[in-house]
């Protein structure tokens, strides 16, 4: 298939479901439906780059079942999250700013992430039309795939099992992974993506999919990621997480400044 087609195909896919994932929101009342969604849409848009592209077969397979696996625990967690929870505060407070054009935006805004999809599948064609063999490069990406998936989920456990303890409740989740990191869940979500990187790397302009965990990083750092969540903790927590916030990194996970802490 041409590749031309082939993107042409993949953005048409990428705009569909997004459209079908807002009509389900407003029937249901709860925008933060968008979240469960986001993985498993990244993986059907990787999956048919995978499927379509003429590059060596090995990595291609290679490729969609690692991006199946990224998509499948990642969107079970947030499906369980998402049906315990009450709709996410930061689209209740985006419904709220937007009023009467609520919908309207947010129409808007979930074609924004749909497109966002459709960019951060990209690597999985790069890699798709990759004609050389399997070698060092596409198994370090095996390995940072393991390593990240496995500390997303540990970040994610960890937090779940803080916040089951009646005790807990108004405190901040300091322990494990979190004791060095305010969002290891993001960290180790950013550094996944390079695992696609490295399936693509060897190819013709295949370092430009180093761009995916940039903009990656300039998400979760800066626009919807951790801006929003510190400032529903600050809410929530106030000064118990501002003195986590001195102590502790934002993101790459560091030993935290214990002198900071207990001022």
């Amino acid at each position: 298939m041409n590749i031309w087609l082939v993107l042409i195909v993949g953005f048409l896919i990428s705009i569909s479901l997004f459209a079908i994932y807002w009509v389900i929101q407003y029937r249901m009342g709860d925008s933060g439906i968008v979240d469960v969604f986001w993985g498993a849409s990244v993986a059907v848009i990787g999956i048919f780059f995978c499927l379509v592209a003429p590059g060596d077969r090995t990595r291609r397979w290679l490729g969609a079942v690692l991006i199946a696996g990224w998509a499948l625990r990642l969107s079970y967690y947030l499906f369980l999250r998402w049906r315990s929870h009450d709709e996410d505060a930061r689209y209740t407070a985006l419904k709220e700013k937007w009023g009467d054009q609520a919908q309207i935006r947010m129409f808007r805004f979930y074609q924004m992430q749909g497109f966002g999809c459709f960019l951060f599948a990209l690597p999985l064609l790069v890699a798709g039309y990759n004609q050389n063999p399997i070698g060092w490069f596409d198994w370090l990406g095996v390995a940072v795939w393991i390593v990240s998936i496995v500390g997303e989920a540990m970040s994610d456990f960890q937090l779940a099992q803080f916040r089951k303890r009646p005790e807990n409740k108004g405190e901040v989740c300091n322990t494990g992974l979190w004791h060095y990191s305010r969002h290891p869940n993001y960290f180790f979500e950013w550094l996944h993506w390079w695992s696609y990187v490295m399936l693509a790397i060897t190819a013709p302009w295949g370092w430009l999919t180093i761009l995916a965990p940039v903009a990656m990083w300039f998400f979760l750092n800066r626009v919807t990621g951790i801006p929003l969540t510190e400032i529903q903790a600050i809410k929530s927590r106030g000064d118990k997480y501002r003195a986590y916030q001195a102590s502790t990194s934002a993101f790459f996970p560091w030993f935290p400044d214990t002198k900071k802490h207990r001022s």
